[in-house]
């Protein structure tokens, strides 16, 4: 199965033409999250990846809400959004948990705490492909200062559950950063689109 994957688009509606451009090759198509920026421009984002018709699941960033993502996405027949839940998607088991984890800085944001993500990441199936908008704690997750900036309950659920891939965002300088927890590869996507083969 080709995987198609991205995070961060932010608005890019030229950014989403690609995607869809791409998705052609692609038998599922995944969104990390942060599809709008600081809750604007949410619907135009949505409409514009729409075309894609490759079974696709979106998480919510913490740029726009789960109810919010949902509501853009009613209308796109192949998208299914999930957020601490998993489903079956093109006979492969997905499970998405969005939001910022830990709670940023930002009044704005879409955040759970780490408990929070705890309780919801609990029912993540074991080798499932887990699709989060952040990242764990001490992987892709570096700032600018070098700071790691992921989230610790989402670490322990990777340790725990093993998930067969697990992809990212949400931190923007850690783009296209790798890395591995046990045997699960680990990536922060950033807005390009990435391949993976499962």
């Amino acid at each position: 199965m080709r995987v198609l994957a991205f995070s961060d688009l932010h608005r890019d509606l030229d950014g989403a033409a690609r995607l869809v451009e791409l998705s052609g090759d692609a038998d599922l198509v995944i969104g990390a999250g942060d599809f709008a920026s600081v809750h604007e421009g949410l619907a135009e984002a949505i409409d514009a990846l729409a075309p894609i018709e490759a079974a696709t699941v979106l998480v919510p960033g913490n740029n726009e809400t789960e109810d919010d993502l949902r509501t853009a996405a009613a209308g796109w027949e192949s998208a299914t959004v999930l957020h601490g839940e998993s489903a079956e998607i093109a006979g492969v088991e997905v499970f998405g948990l969005g939001a910022g984890v830990p709670v940023t800085p930002w009044d704005w944001s879409f955040d759970l705490t780490e408990d929070e993500a705890a309780g919801r990441l609990a029912g993540c199936p074991e080798g499932a492909v887990l699709v989060v908008h952040s990242p764990p704690k001490g992987h892709v997750d570096a700032s600018s200062a070098g700071d790691h900036l992921g989230s610790t309950a989402i670490l322990a659920a990777i340790e725990a559950k093993q998930p067969r891939l697990a992809v990212c965002g949400h931190i923007h300088e850690s783009w296209g950063a790798s890395s591995t927890i046990g045997e699960t590869p680990v990536r922060n996507l950033g807005p390009e689109g990435t391949f993976f083969e499962l």
